[in-house]
């Protein structure tokens, strides 16, 4: 998987189709992300302690890695390729403009 915490990732398919937001989570071994204000459901909570509330809360929950792509801050959605340096240093490139991501 190609896409790390902290990405900024553009949703293609799916209700939320269009929005941009940032990764919060990864799961590479499943091949799903938690994406910030994507994919949100609605879940009961119980009270676990005095301090935390109980309630109906808003959860983001997983999506697939191949309904998101990476955003090029240059260009905009791109897929990722991967480019090494003299110094055998591997980092990800954008397919439109090159540049580093």
């Amino acid at each position: 998987m190609k896409l790390r915490t902290g990405d900024l990732v553009q949703v293609i398919a799916g209700k939320d189709r269009g929005k941009q937001a940032k990764i919060s989570r990864a799961h590479p071994a499943r091949d799903t992300l938690i994406v910030e204000g994507v994919n949100t459901a609605k879940r009961h909570q119980k009270q676990t302690s005095q301090t935390m509330q109980g309630g109906i809360i808003d959860k983001d929950m997983p999506i697939h890695v191949s309904n998101v792509m990476i955003v090029c801050p240059e260009c905009g959605p791109t897929k990722i390729g991967a480019r090494i340096d003299d110094d055998g240093n591997k980092f990800r490139i954008c397919r439109k403009c090159g540049g580093e991501l």
